[in-house]
């Protein structure tokens, strides 16, 4: 069970409340970040057995929808809580610091200058003569930056020489809507990835001159911190942005990063107004702010430079962490390198983030309670990781897109609206057809119409049939009160409807319940056919052996002639215009293996129901998308049937066999050929052809001996002669 770290979650539970937002991982990310900062002024460092001394910092992304509280909750830490340590720290801390580290630099340099027989002063004067040359050098290299939100890399390697002249303070960029500012920041950003680990850059050669004189090289560390924030669509907009973020994490940033990422608002639900209100001025909330700013005061108090420890237990229970993410990292696939890179190097973020957690608390050891701290925040920023590596690619955008369009779009209304939507007339071609493929395996459909050489496309998001809930209207009139009810009947209840006489059923419901094409609901996942003679029942059940079906009989119905209703779920519940339905319903008909009455195109056709006989068959639902009109899969589906050449039957059975299942279907094919009242030998003759042309026919001696044998008997035993 994750556990977080007490006084962060108190800063947590503010900016819940204050910002009206439940994001609590945004939240802890951000306060991470600013308590490492604190940390880090204060040149707080661990020491570790296997690393030696690294400094505290954190680098984090925190990515949330526009509108839902980043800016607000920043100037909250900012204002409300860091302004108490900033003031302290720069008014006190840090002048004394620089002070003391200049004298201390100048005795030094004075020591080894007289020593070597550089200068021939005496030592006090050449001290005063070094402090004087470091004190103007620190003064010209400007007032310390607290924080930064852009610059560029001689910038940031002259702040961090003042750093190491005050031997204290560190380096804090903090990007405010990231991906406006990535690319300007690129230099930067590169700077800060050499600096991460413990503060070291290496200098720059560049040519001495006398109006460029190149400074010595200080000793020492500079820790940096690195805050971006912004919106998920600015930053991963599948075009240049993205592609140069993504260099960036392939380059180190997974490793180093803290990641908050989410597409919601997250927006705290509250049931009144008044409710809210009192929530925002609650006494108790001021209260708890108050101690927070008194403690973040009392951060700039601590003894300067602390150097954090670790028992040697619990250096071995952060390497069990460190073992299980590299098992974890292994057994990714190889083509996934930045999450092997940012799964192998959790616990580095671990330890520092642990060091932030110690340090708040003004203790002098990181315990395992700190670890496990650390550790839950690094473990959901992992899952904030994954999800952001799985955002939705520019295809993905796009058939979303289609389908949440209430009317039909065109080429150019896309290039306007999506940003990704551009480039060549190929290239945008091919996007649509990925979206396309992609819509077909994620219930999306996306049709394609072309009036006058212009394109229009629209998509659907498709819900699967609830096989508990059939959509069916019901009245005892002919034209009036139809009504779905309220509770839907289950699919392998619908006969008592079928079989109760005095009432009439359609599979589509209507405005006010009248039945006219004008006024249907749209939304159908029955398909509802009537079989009047041309096909019998037991043909029907071979041929449709795999599938769910009801089988309920006519008034019309005999022996020797069958007549029934034949209805069957299909997999995703539909919504077509009367139009569309009626081209969906002749690809049905195309599709099946016998002829029924085409007059159920009709999409406001009814059905009377009567005491007859049923049956039902349990199998798959029929995949529905191989009918909708103006789609990939049904022109697929049309290409398929064409491309035979054979009858609708011998057809049927081409594309339902495969190796596995040979046997039995040319069984099946051999029945229905004796339902049909076939001569034997031609049957016969028939299955030896069909068997042929399968890709992979079935043996000689097993065709003989089994398929024929067994047909010969079923003929047999029915009499037929």
């Amino acid at each position: 069970m994750k556990k977080y770290h007490p006084f962060s979650e108190k800063i947590v539970d503010i900016l819940v409340r204050k910002v009206n937002n439940d994001n609590r991982h945004f939240f802890r990310i951000l306060t991470g970040y600013y308590l490492s900062k604190v940390a880090s002024m204060m040149r707080c460092n661990i020491d570790t057995n296997d690393r030696g001394v690294i400094p505290v910092n954190t680098y984090v992304l925190n990515l949330m929808v526009s509108g839902t509280g980043k800016g607000y909750s920043t100037n909250i830490l900012e204002h409300d809580f860091i302004a108490y340590f900033r003031t302290e720290f720069l008014n006190t801390v840090f002048p004394r610091k620089a002070e003391e580290n200049i004298q201390t630099l100048a005795q030094e340099r004075a020591t080894w200058r007289v020593n070597i027989g550089q200068s021939i002063l005496p030592i006090n004067e050449e001290y005063e003569l070094q402090q004087d040359k470091l004190q103007k050098h620190f003064d010209r290299l400007g007032e310390l930056a607290f924080s930064f939100d852009s610059g560029t890399a001689p910038a940031v390697k002259q702040m961090r020489e003042k750093l190491l002249l005050a031997s204290a303070g560190s380096m804090n960029l903090e990007l405010d809507e990231v991906g406006s500012h990535i690319s300007a920041n690129a230099d930067v950003l590169n700077v800060f990835l050499e600096l991460y680990d413990i503060g070291y850059v290496k200098q720059k050669l560049i040519k001495n001159t006398v109006e460029n004189i190149r400074s010595e090289e200080l000793p020492g560390n500079t820790p940096t911190n690195l805050m971006m924030i912004g919106t998920p669509t600015k930053l991963l907009d599948g075009g240049k942005v993205e592609e140069e973020f993504r260099e960036f994490l392939e380059t180190g940033y997974a490793r180093r990063l803290l990641f908050g990422y989410t597409t919601d608002s997250h927006r705290t639900k509250y049931a009144s107004a008044q409710e809210r209100y009192q929530q925002m001025v609650d006494a108790n909330l001021a209260k708890d702010m108050l101690s927070i700013q008194q403690t973040f005061t009392n951060f700039a108090k601590r003894p300067f430079n602390p150097v954090l420890q670790m028992s040697e237990a619990n250096h071995i229970y952060l390497t069990q962490y460190q073992m299980n993410c590299e098992d974890k990292a292994d057994d990714m696939k190889d083509h996934m390198s930045i999450h092997k890179n940012e799964m192998s190097h959790r616990h580095y973020k671990a330890i520092k983030l642990a060091g932030a957690y110690t340090f708040a608390d003004n203790s002098t050891e990181i315990t395992q309670d700190h670890l496990d701290y650390a550790i839950s925040v690094v473990e959901d920023s992992g899952e904030a990781f994954h999800t952001l590596m799985r955002k939705q690619g520019p295809y993905e955008r796009l058939a979303h897109y289609l389908a949440d369009c209430d009317n039909d779009v065109t080429q150019h209304e896309l290039m306007e609206e999506l940003p990704f939507y551009k480039g060549s007339e190929a290239q945008r071609k091919d996007l649509m057809t990925l979206a396309t493929s992609f819509g077909y395996r994620n219930n999306i459909i996306i049709k394609k119409r072309t009036l006058d050489e212009i394109e229009f496309f629209n998509g659907e998001t498709l819900m699967e049939t609830d096989l508990s809930g059939i959509t069916v209207a019901v009245s005892k009139d002919i034209a009036y009160d139809f009504a779905i009810p309220d509770i839907k009947p289950p699919f392998d209840m619908l006969h008592k409807l079928t079989t109760t006489d005095g009432y009439h059923y359609t599979a589509h419901g209507f405005v006010n319940g009248h039945r006219t094409s004008e006024n249907v609901i749209p939304g159908f996942d029955l398909l509802i056919l009537d079989c009047d003679g041309d096909v019998s029942i037991s043909t029907v059940k071979v041929l449709l052996e795999d599938y769910s079906f009801l089988i309920s009989t006519t008034k019309r119905h005999t022996e020797e002639l069958n007549r029934f209703r034949l209805i069957l779920p299909i997999s995703h519940r539909i919504k077509l215009t009367a139009n569309d339905y009626s081209r969906f319903m002749e690809n049905v008909f195309e599709w099946l293996p016998f002829p029924v009455d085409e007059a159920t195109k009709d999409i406001a056709r009814k059905w009377e129901s009567y005491s007859g006989h049923y049956e039902y068959n349990d199998g798959a639902t029929i995949d529905a998308t191989m009918f909708i009109p103006e789609t990939k899969r049904s022109d697929e589906t049309k290409a398929q049937i064409s491309a035979t050449g054979v009858g609708n039957i011998e057809r049927w059975f081409i594309e339902h066999t495969a190796k596995g299942n040979r046997a039995n279907h040319l069984y099946r094919y051999g029945m229905v050929m004796i339902d049909a009242g076939m001569a034997l030998g031609d049957i016969v003759e028939k299955l030896e052809t069909f068997n042929n042309s399968l890709e992979v026919p079935l043996p000689e001696d097993q065709f003989r001996n089994s398929t024929v044998k067994s047909i010969s008997k079923e003929f047999q035993k029915r009499g037929v002669q």
